[in-house]
């Protein structure tokens, strides 16, 4: 093996953000994480500006998710051959780009629909590129040793800045209109390819003849089914993505932002992110040895939310439910990255990065295109209850399998 660039500071026993390396790698994430909590946001309300209906609506949104998905095991290969970082800070670059278009449309008065999914295929092109890098680098900016606590706190300032964007987001769209709201996102990206520039890492190579592209995937689809709580959870977050990221994406916006209030939204998702912050902050105090059975008996409690917008036609309700989704997903998720980082080896881990994020987006464009005929066919409350007890119910049937309730942490 060929090893370049300096190892990870030094092994002291102390905090993730005291190694440099860290702390630009959470800095920057996090300066992107506010810019694309705002633009979701945004994006709903330009495409429902512009006349289009849930229909279309889903359709824009479920185009980004399908570039995701064609392009992401691609990042993940890419990620264990090519340095993290370079691949990182060239997608944050080249979206600064992208997302600038996208918000001069939108000041303009050029934009269309069909523009907007195009330029969302270029942007989740780019995302899922780099997404696969960007999860296995945690472990390489920390001592073995504070994995668990910067998978942690990572996640715990990524969705602080998550809470700002959502709620920042409604406002914007309200004060300032869409385009300007994106335009924000574009200079977060800038940031972030700063960031990602100043980040001083070790890239390990093979030596040789490199494997086929197809040898180097299979290779990282049987570390996949070599581990039965991995393949079992990445196909129950291919459930949790079919029914509630139309739910979210698709339906909010319409049942929330426009029975209660577009800035009633922007809100309903900064609490969503605000629990998310709290499972967080739990996660960096509260270790469980048994993660995943902790993990996915909480993530039953992301039900909350679609079944608080079926329910209720007022805001408190909602807060509640949307906090309780936010809460349990992300003590989940800590346990999860966790459970990845400290059992799947550094050479193939962008690869099994990549295998989990496909396992989630694959669902997501049908789940967005189908939301919106879906709803209306059997009614919009109606389908929520149904996404409701999807997720609940297929994240507690996850622990019939004895490998997720009894995998402890190393």
């Amino acid at each position: 093996m060929t090893t370049t660039s300096t190892p990870v500071e030094s092994e002291r026993p102390d905090r993730p953000l005291r190694h440099r390396n860290f702390r630009f790698l959470v800095i920057g994430s996090a300066t992107s994480t506010l810019g694309n909590s705002i633009t979701p946001v945004a994006l709903a309300f330009a495409v429902l500006d512009l006349g289009g209906s849930a229909t279309d609506l889903g359709l824009v949104v479920a185009a980004f998710a399908l570039a995701d998905v064609v392009t992401v095991l691609f990042g993940g290969v890419l990620g264990d051959r090519v340095p993290r970082q370079l691949m990182m800070e060239g997608s944050a670059a080249a979206c600064v780009l992208t997302q600038g278009v996208v918000a001069v449309l939108l000041i303009g008065g050029w934009a269309t629909i069909p523009v907007l999914g195009a330029v969302g295929v270029l942007n989740g092109c780019l995302g899922a590129l780099s997404q696969p890098s960007s999860s296995a680098m945690t472990r390489m900016t920390v001592p073995n040793g504070l994995v668990a606590k910067a998978v942690a706190m990572r996640g715990v300032l990524q969705t602080s800045a998550g809470v700002v964007g959502f709620a920042l987001g409604g406002v914007l769209v309200a004060a300032v209109g869409s385009g300007w709201a994106i335009a924000v996102d574009a200079a977060t990206f800038a940031v972030a390819a700063y960031c990602f520039s100043r980040l001083d890492v070790p890239h390990t190579r093979p030596d040789g003849v490199r494997p086929s592209f197809l040898a180097d995937l299979g290779e990282g689809l049987r570390e996949v089914l070599s581990h039965t709580w991995l393949w079992l959870l990445i196909g129950q977050a291919l459930l949790y993505h079919l029914f509630y990221s139309g739910a979210q994406s698709v339906l909010g916006p319409i049942v929330v932002g426009d029975g209660i209030g577009r800035s009633a939204w922007g809100f309903a998702l900064g609490t969503l992110m605000a629990g998310f912050v709290v499972g967080g902050l739990v996660c960096l105090r509260w270790e469980p040895r048994r993660s995943l059975l902790v993990g996915t008996l909480l993530l039953s409690l992301t039900a909350a939310f679609p079944l608080a917008m079926a329910f209720s036609d007022q805001l408190a309700p909602i807060l509640v439910g949307a906090f309780l989704h936010g809460f349990g997903l992300q003590v989940f998720d800590v346990q999860w990255q966790v459970a990845i980082q400290q059992n799947i080896p550094e050479d193939k881990l962008a690869r099994v990065y990549s295998f989990d994020l496909v396992g989630s987006f694959v669902a997501r464009p049908v789940g967005l295109a189908l939301a919106g005929p879906v709803a209306a066919a059997v009614g919009f409350d109606r389908w929520l209850v149904v996404v409701g007890c999807v997720m609940g119910g297929s994240a507690l049937l996850s622990l019939l399998s004895p490998d997720v309730r009894r995998l402890q942490r190393a």
